[in-house]
């Protein structure tokens, strides 16, 4: 059996730092009903010896179905074991014993790596890593083990046999009637010392001829074999085993069928290249896009040729009706030996025919080519033969799609001056695949890491697109749906990055008085953008009204959900194309998957229920992964901060603005605050006036923050603060990747409610430091933080976990609150960006948008004398010289 998606609780999730392990998503830490008692004994592993419970896994039994993630591990780690068993002389080896990576093999899994959290950072490179671990674990534990090599092997998997001393060699001949030569060794150390050597067997014969017990010893692997196999019982009966054989054809596919059950009885088998890369049999491959068509897009139609294949050779149809004069078996053509079914031979052969009839007709869409990949030929074809298709890209295609997921290789665009950001390298090429993309008419989502500046990628593919002339096409403006948290930060960015985009907020809150007013076909025609929100895109009917140019959603995975009224809506909105923006790996969920490319490339995956169908059946065909990946990966661009590619590229540290909306209740309390200050102003002075202003700029924060913290009261509704919603956002993507963060506050009564709050999002507890803990007890804090184990974040007061701190494990730094000191501020974040750090470090700063918040940071921006070395003595006392009419327009809330 393989692998079930459906099946546990049990998941192996990667980090980002290349710690696999392992997480029970059952309530409370206990498996579920429809859990396995091979779960629960790998979990029990796992926490028992977190260094070496891989090698457990890899002799468990291959038989028990396992969830998807974890069956991979399980066929890596089978991988090791099964080239542990096959190396000669592992018993006097032992704990020395080196085993080379299998790298084809190591490939081929890699094709079918299916959704799991971590799995964008998993490669060939890591591979190595883990192969490694796997032979130092048995290293170690062999060394410890104080009985044979077999009996070990035999303790963890009683089914499994040591590699014997027998050997089989099949090789080709030049005898016409016998063009197969077989013959049997083994292996021994000439008068029991020196390095070992190959023997034919019948030396054996000579060598134990005084000691039958030794020859049957060494003979044990190969009665375990003629136990299953009916060759080896004739050969050992006979005593042809110990003499070379000539073989016919028929003799030695037997024998190459049968290899795997050698191996798995403890012989190794010395073979023919052609038989192990699967390329010795007739299939029938179907090549679409040879040529470039007439249109673009996924409505492009697609010549098509089917191919009847031997490996990369094509054959001709009267060759391969030659083939079905053979026997079953073995077949030489094209100078290479082919396997014949001729039951499947004919399907294929007819299958083939059908093909060639489909070739008179129009032609196939790309869409329909392209979704062929995932459901093999059944789609196109009726006969048997189809399942044995091969859908292929022609010479056009293939070079479209190599361009796509290189996006290096495309050709250069270039922004006018309107556009004031310079674009780093890889910003650079993600311009230019955004505009390949729409020169032929394909949608596309942008999913690059949180941090690599996917906004500014968009702003500068919408001055592009402005600049185009696009005859023909009856578009107005884009329409870009964000969550309301976003619409501070994209006006910041666009103000920053493209200040003459022409833009129209179609949102309550960024308009006086607040009511939008729906723009005409008119004014739509003299605009660029227009941005709204995914809640008011389900009210405005309006916006289904135009065909905008393109659609744009960012923080796409809003749409993950096929059946809500959201994703229903945003997908309803007529577009010439669409875009696709969000910073979570878009593979770890399959219906997520299918729901984020259902708007991108409409029908690309068929339909919700077809997709189902497909999903379904990768329990016993992992391969579909791969298949899946190859085809939407043209479609997708993701780049990691530890990509080699941009590493370079990045500074070590991304400080980033993080803005925030104040809430009904927010805003209702703030407006309070601020009449009463105005009156207050007044009548106070001196030392009064100041301890005022500086009281007024506590709750001004505090009000920022929650308005439960200004009350002095519990609750914490989420709803109530645009911090806490735009924290959601920020935590929910660091969760997809199980990075770890750690969250600033000055306040300690905040520390205790942002944990609360933190911890039911990423569903495990984090840790709390503030000046109440005592000295003693934060040591062991870091550490637990710090350890191999996954912590996802601790929230820190700014003061008590501002210095003396090494928190290196984190990425990710969150200014809740704003100190208004860039050096105390600075000493924070330097709990994570110093010595030791590995990772590109994220700092978001969190600014409520329309406050006094917004206004100091403006100001700290603008005034070079307020530099860390002015503000470091006088924390935040400077505000209070500040004149009456000045701290008014500082307190007003716009």
């Amino acid at each position: 059996m393989t692998s079930n998606p459906l099946l546990g609780a049990l998941q192996a999730v990667l980090l980002p730092d290349g710690t696999l392990q392992l997480e029970d998503n059952s309530r409370n830490g206990k498996q579920t009903r429809s859990s396995t008692l091979l779960q629960q004994e790998i979990f029990s592993a796992y926490k028992k010896d977190r260094r070496n419970w891989l090698l457990f896994l890899g002799f468990s039994d291959p038989g028990v179905s396992l969830p998807g993630s974890l069956d991979f591990w399980r066929r890596f780690s089978a991988l090791f074991v099964h080239h542990l068993r096959l190396t000669p002389d592992l018993e006097e080896l032992r704990h020395l014993v080196k085993i080379p990576l299998p790298e084809q093999e190591v490939a081929e899994l890699l094709e079918t790596l299916p959704p799991m959290i971590g799995g964008e950072y998993i490669n060939s490179r890591l591979m190595v890593a883990f192969w490694s671990a796997l032979t130092t674990s048995f290293t170690t534990s062999i060394k410890k083990f104080s009985g044979s090599v077999a009996e070990y092997i035999h303790h963890y998997s009683p089914n499994s046999h040591l590699l014997g001393r027998i050997y089989f060699h099949l090789v080709e001949n030049k005898d016409d009637d016998a063009p197969f030569a077989f013959l049997a060794t083994y292996s021994t150390r000439m008068g029991g010392h020196g390095q070992s050597k190959h023997l034919p067997l019948k030396y054996a014969l000579q060598e134990y001829r005084d000691d039958s017990t030794k020859l049957l010893e060494l003979l044990t692997t190969v009665y375990e074999a003629a136990k299953e196999s009916a060759l080896i019982t004739e050969l050992l009966e006979s005593d042809d085993l110990f003499s070379p054989l000539a073989w016919t054809s028929g003799d030695a596919h037997t024998f190459l069928q049968e290899v795997p059950l050698y191996e798995e009885a403890g012989i190794l088998c010395r073979i023919p290249d052609w038989w192990k890369v699967k390329g010795a049999a007739v299939t029938l491959r179907i090549s679409m896009g040879e040529q470039k068509p007439a249109m673009v897009g996924m409505a492009a139609l697609l010549d098509f040729s089917p191919r009847l294949m031997i490996g990369e050779d094509e054959i001709s149809m009267e060759e391969a009706r030659r083939l079905l004069d053979e026997v079953d078996g073995l077949a030489f053509i094209k100078n290479k030996w082919v396997t014949v079914d001729r039951e499947k031979l004919k399907q294929t052969l007819l299958a083939y025919e059908e093909a060639q009839k489909l070739t008179e007709q129009e032609g196939i869409t790309l869409a329909e080519a392209m979704r062929l990949q995932l459901h093999s030929g059944t789609e196109l074809l009726t006969t048997k033969g189809a399942d044995m298709l091969e859908i292929g890209h022609g010479q056009w295609l293939q070079s479209v799609f190599n361009k796509m997921v290189h996006p290096g290789k495309l050709p250069q665009v270039f922004t006018n001056d309107r556009f004031k950001a310079q674009l780093r390298p890889y910003q650079e090429e993600g311009l230019r695949w955004l505009s390949e993309l729409d020169n032929l008419g394909f949608g596309a989502c942008l999913a690059d890491d949180m941090g690599l500046g996917k906004t500014v990628q968009i702003l500068a593919f919408l001055n592009i697109l402005a600049d185009r002339n696009r005859p023909g096409k009856k578009t107005v403006a884009s329409l870009l749906i964000i969550p309301a948290s976003l619409l501070a930060n994209w006006e910041q960015e666009i103000e920053k990055f493209f200040p003459d985009l022409r833009v129209f907020f179609a949102h309550p809150s960024m308009h006086t008085p607040h009511r939008v007013t729906p723009p005409t076909k008119k004014n739509l025609a003299r605009l660029d953008l227009v941005i709204t929100t995914y809640a008011l895109a389900q009210r405005y009917e309006w916006l289904n009204e135009h065909k905008w140019n393109y659609v744009i959603l960012d923080e796409a995975q809003a749409i993950k959900n096929p059946g809500t009224k959201q994703t229903r809506a945003v997908k309803k909105i007529p577009a010439a194309n669409r875009i696709a923006m969000t910073g979570t790996p878009v593979e770890n969920r399959l219906s997520d998957f299918w729901s984020l490319f259902d708007f991108v490339n409409p029908g690309l995956l068929g339909t919700s229920k077809e997709f189902a169908a497909f999903s379904k059946g990768l329990a016993d065909r992992p391969d579909g992964y791969g298949r899946l990946r190859r085809m939407t990966a043209p479609f997708i661009l993701r780049r990691l901060k530890t990509d080699s590619s941009i590493i370079s590229d990045l500074p070590d540290k991304v400080e980033v603005k993080s803005w925030a909306t104040l809430s009904r209740k927010q805003t209702v309390i703030y407006q309070q605050l601020v009449d009463n200050m105005a009156e207050l102003l007044e009548s106070a002075a001196g030392i009064q006036r100041k301890g005022m202003i500086l009281a007024a700029l506590t709750k001004f924060k505090q009000i920022c923050n929650h308005p439960d913290q200004y009350a002095g009261v519990s609750g914490y509704n989420e709803k109530e603060s645009g911090k806490f919603v735009r924290l959601r956002e920020i935590s929910t993507t660091i969760h997809e990747k199980r990075e770890q963060m750690l969250v600033f506050t000055q306040f300690k009564e905040m520390t205790e409610p942002l944990a609360n709050f933190l911890e039911k999002l990423f569903g495990r507890p984090g840790l709390i430091i503030h000046g109440s803990v005592p000295v003693g007890k934060r040591k062991k804090i870091i550490e637990q933080f710090q350890s191999d184990k996954y912590v996802p974040f601790m929230v820190l007061s700014l003061k008590a976990g501002g210095v003396g701190l090494n928190l290196t494990r984190a990425n990710h730094v969150i200014h809740f609150d704003r100190w208004w000191n860039p050096a105390v501020e600075n000493q924070a974040t330097d709990r994570v960006f110093r010595i030791g750090q590995k990772k590109k470090v994220m700092v978001h700063k969190f600014i409520t948008r329309g406050t006094i918040e917004e206004k100091i940071d403006e100001m700290l921006e603008q005034k070079a004398q307020l530099s860390a070395d002015v503000l470091a003595p006088s924390g935040e006392s400077w505000l209070t010289e500040m004149k009456n009419d000045e701290l008014s327009d500082l307190f007003r809330l716009q």
